[in-house]
């Protein structure tokens, strides 16, 4: 019989929860996987072994009804409009349920005068999660995710370009296995870091064209990276069905990447390593598996895809995020800082490796 304390995870069918569980059950803990909706994916982790479970993010019954049995759990909030709703209900449940402990995803730039909705509801949602009285709560706070660079792999593959937004300035991507594994630790004994937050990064700092030279030199074909302004980036986010709240916020995470808010304080750390044993994996070992990806296959369906989609791009309509923040109401603040602006931000994310989180 397993005596591990069964841990639930939450986003599990997702980029980074997906890989907490196969980390989870390749270590042999057992795992709570829920999802929205029992689909492929969700078989996928049950025939790996997880137990997989529907839940409302948004539903506090649901959520202690997902919890019953489970010690520790591992959140990922959703990327809508109204995460703090699903953050309350969640520590609600986490309440009433008694976990022993939460991991937290949440952000780099977490700050309560942000621009983005996202990321003040995310400087919210930490201090939330710390306050549930008995429950014990670390955050993870990556940077760029590597996902981030390379999920438009096929624009390199196919067409031999890697549109750039940001700039020269430079980051640490990290992968999602890597986070995967931190997560990972943190779950299986998380006493000695309750109340810490941790930052995993990647092993070093690269500009948007140093990305590009790796990923050409991994696929043995020129890349040219390409400066995509922000009027093409909102018709291609649109053709591609991205939601446009991820998009609302993204532009400005985008501006404190040129600003230098992944660099801060250097950028690069031994979190990865400290907390799992071994050290992150280099950005051109990330590549290599994206390259081996169906969907950067250089297959007849792939390129005709990749070069109508180049070509109708010009004549699609793109988001118009001003319109779609009025239709929402979405709430503001007087005098929004971006993080790399605020001092406020600077102070709480100070040699931020293992830090306290700070009161406001």
């Amino acid at each position: 019989m397993n005596t591990k304390p069964k841990v639930l995870v939450t986003g599990s069918t997702g980029k980074t929860g997906g890989a907490v569980v196969r980390e989870l059950l390749r270590l042999g803990w057992p795992v709570r996987a829920l999802v929205r909706n029992h689909d492929a994916r969700g078989e996928e982790l049950k025939r790996l072994g997880a137990e997989v479970v529907a839940a409302d993010m948004y539903d506090p019954q649901q959520l202690l009804e997902a919890m019953r049995g489970t010690q520790r759990a591992y959140f990922v909030p959703p990327m809508r409009p109204y995460i703090i709703q699903a953050a309350t209900a969640f520590a609600v449940a986490a309440h009433e349920a008694k976990l022993e402990a939460i991991v937290q995803m949440s952000q780099w730039t977490s700050n309560p005068v942000h621009p983005a909705l996202m990321t003040r509801q995310t400087w919210l949602l930490d201090r939330t999660f710390a306050m549930i009285p008995g429950v014990g709560h670390i955050i993870v706070t990556p940077g760029v995710f590597a996902d981030n660079v390379l999920r438009i792999m096929d624009f390199a593959a196919l067409l031999g370009i890697l549109p750039v937004l940001t700039g020269t300035s430079k980051s640490a991507p990290v992968g999602n296995e890597d986070i995967a594994r931190v997560v990972a630790a943190l779950l299986k004994n998380p006493t000695p870091y309750l109340g810490k937050r941790y930052r995993p990064t990647g092993p070093k700092l690269i500009s948007a064209q140093e990305a590009a030279a790796i990923i050409q030199s991994v696929l043995g074909r020129r890349v040219r990276p390409f400066n995509l302004p922000t009027w093409m980036f909102l018709k291609v986010a649109r053709m591609q069905g991205v939601d446009p709240f991820q998009i609302y916020s993204l532009l400005d995470y985008l501006e404190d990447h040129k600003r230098g808010v992944f660099a801060f304080e250097g950028g690069v750390n031994n979190v990865v390593e400290e907390l799992t044993g071994a050290p992150a994996e280099n950005f051109e070992t990330t590549v290599r598996r994206y390259a081996a990806m169906p969907f950067t296959q250089r297959t007849f369906a792939n390129c005709l895809r990749a070069f109508v989609n180049c070509n109708l791009t010009p004549f699609y309509p793109g988001y118009n995020l001003k319109r779609y923040a009025g239709e929402h109401e979405f709430p503001q603040v007087p005098h929004p800082q971006l993080s790399a602006e605020s001092e406020f931000w600077r102070k709480e994310h100070t040699l931020n490796s293992s830090k306290p989180a700070m009161a406001l």
